[in-house]
């Protein structure tokens, strides 16, 4: 059985969200900036919460975020 992973749009997202620093995501989601360094290398999984709080800082649905990516799926 593959690994399984949580893939995300944060950069993307940041870039084209006027290109908010990591800091200010970190704020408007009530984390620390390593956590958001974390998350967006795809070095940890959010919780769902978190999730929910950083797709709302970008004013974007969850799935427009983060991606599944199932064992063995191509990107």
């Amino acid at each position: 059985m593959g690994t399984m992973a949580v893939r995300n749009q944060i950069r993307r997202l940041r870039f084209e969200s006027g290109e908010m620093t990591q800091q200010a995501l970190a704020k408007q989601a009530g984390v620390t900036r390593q956590t958001i360094v974390a998350i967006e290398g795809a070095k940890y999984a959010p919780s769902l919460e978190l999730a929910f709080r950083i797709a709302a800082a970008f004013r974007k649905p969850l799935e427009e975020v983060f991606q599944f990516q199932q064992p063995g799926e191509k990107r």
